[in-house]
């Protein structure tokens, strides 16, 4: 929960209680609910709407403190600061939970500034009226990053101008599952949030812009494909814009160029049109005709064997000189 996470943007997970609810699309098919469900003889018992959120053990909140104290050591073999992701199996800003807990939660941050968490949620809007005062009016730590989960274009318009009103020194995106083709505005909003208003009015300096963007598609039972397309643009903004890249995943369904042999199943991109998914424009208006050659040439052949290759390339982009 976890010592060394398989993330590939991370180094460690850290869930200080377990539960959620589905609150979007990008929810549908989500892991955690099912790991939930899988622990506790096959119904998910801290996740959805009433359902009681689960505190993890005393030892489980120790761990932090126990990665802090290495850091010394970790820096001197990396040559950089320990990133924990919170919550992979929760959201930090969820409705449920209980206040107390996310007071500790921040207190555990603020004891331990050698690690660099990454706040990652579903529930921008929620953070103002949750953290800390101070953190608003200038005071955010600099080894707290905050990051959003986006997955189409409808989420981009309404989060993003949220995750940009909060001062913190890393923003992040986290796209993924992608399930549409996204125009992030970077260049625009690069440049066009050079303040930030207070609670109370006073303006003061704040880092501008997104600061790196996580992209990847979705894995497990029912995975939906991710069009190529559709991560080639994100890319390709976030080159324009300077702004690290990191691709993820394929998950369940990638192109045939990412094949690790000679396909031995069938289960071809027709999958889009036999579900009527609509892939940023490629779908055919009403009353036209798509041949199924038009699709896009992606294959489901599994998480492992799709690798992180985009075109060829595998990208890891970071934001550099942070805490």
């Amino acid at each position: 929960m976890s010592e060394n996470s398989k993330i590939e943007w991370t180094d460690h997970t850290f869930n200080p209680w377990e539960g959620c609810q589905k609150v979007g699309p990008g929810c549908d098919h989500c892991y955690a609910e099912t790991r939930n469900a899988r622990f506790a003889g096959g119904t998910a018992v801290n996740w959805g709407p009433g359902a009681p959120r689960r505190r993890t053990s005393a030892a489980n909140w120790r761990k932090p403190l126990a990665w802090s104290d290495r850091h010394a050591e970790f820096f001197a073999e990396h040559g950089r600061r320990q990133r924990v992701f919170c919550s992979s199996l929760a959201d930090v800003f969820d409705n449920a939970v209980d206040q107390a807990w996310r007071e500790d939660l921040l207190e555990l941050i603020n004891h331990t500034p050698n690690l660099d968490w990454l706040l990652l949620t579903k529930r921008i809007g929620n953070v103002s009226s949750m953290v800390p005062i101070d953190w608003l009016n200038g005071d955010w730590p600099a080894h707290v990053w905050l990051g959003a989960t986006i997955v189409n274009q409808a989420e981009a318009d309404r989060d993003i101008p949220k995750l940009l009103d909060a001062p913190a020194r890393v923003r992040f995106l986290s796209m993924e599952p992608l399930l549409g083709p996204v125009d992030l505005k970077l260049m625009r909003r690069a440049f066009g949030f050079p303040k930030h208003i207070t609670r109370e009015g006073r303006a003061v300096g704040m880092p501008q812009g997104i600061h790196w963007v996580i992209v990847g598609g979705e894995s497990g039972p029912g995975a939906r494909p991710m069009h190529p397309d559709w991560a080639r643009s994100l890319r390709d903004q976030c080159s324009a814009a300077g702004v690290p890249f990191l691709f993820k995943q394929w998950g369940e369904w990638a192109p045939g160029e990412n094949a690790p042999g000679p396909q031995t199943r069938t289960e071809q991109a027709a999958w889009f049109f036999a579900n009527e998914w609509d892939f940023g424009g490629i779908t055919p208006k009403q009353g036209e005709q798509m041949h199924v050659d038009d699709a896009p040439d992606v294959y489901r052949f599994g998480k492992k064997a799709a690798g992180r290759s985009l075109d060829g390339i595998q990208h890891d982009g970071f934001p550099e000189g942070v805490a």
